[in-house]
């Protein structure tokens, strides 16, 4: 079930790229997909290593998903300006925070199939 969130988390961050790129102006859209694509692309990544090596796998999606909401944080500003009428980045703000809804749930549902695992090794 977790390798499922993961391609799923995977592939709205790409989504989210995506349609960034499509709203964005012309400076500020390449970044943002590269970004996108670059967070997007390393959890489908880690999604396909999941079904060999499951563990390696969903741990570099923790990784990532923490490194993910680690960014997306510093730009929490950037959402409180964006709320408060300052929309001189256009839509980015709220796409960027997004990405962080999708990779802390990412993160947790992680950290939910570690814990799971530890109570099912303790018991065996």
């Amino acid at each position: 079930m977790i390798r499922a969130y993961i391609f799923i988390s995977a592939l709205a961050i790409i989504a989210i790229g995506i349609i960034g790129a499509n709203q964005l102006d012309k400076e500020q859209a390449p970044p943002f997909l590269l970004g996108a694509l670059t967070l997007g692309g390393g959890l489908m990544i880690c999604g396909l290593f999941s079904i060999k090596m499951l563990w390696h796998g969903i741990t570099g999606a923790g990784v990532l998903a923490l490194l993910g909401f680690g960014r997306g944080i510093l730009n929490i500003a950037s959402v409180a300006e964006y709320i408060t009428g300052n929309r001189t980045r256009g839509p980015a703000p709220m796409l960027e925070f997004a990405a962080t809804l999708i990779c802390a749930f990412l993160l947790l549902r992680v950290v939910d199939a570690w814990r799971r695992e530890r109570t099912r090794r303790l018991l065996e």
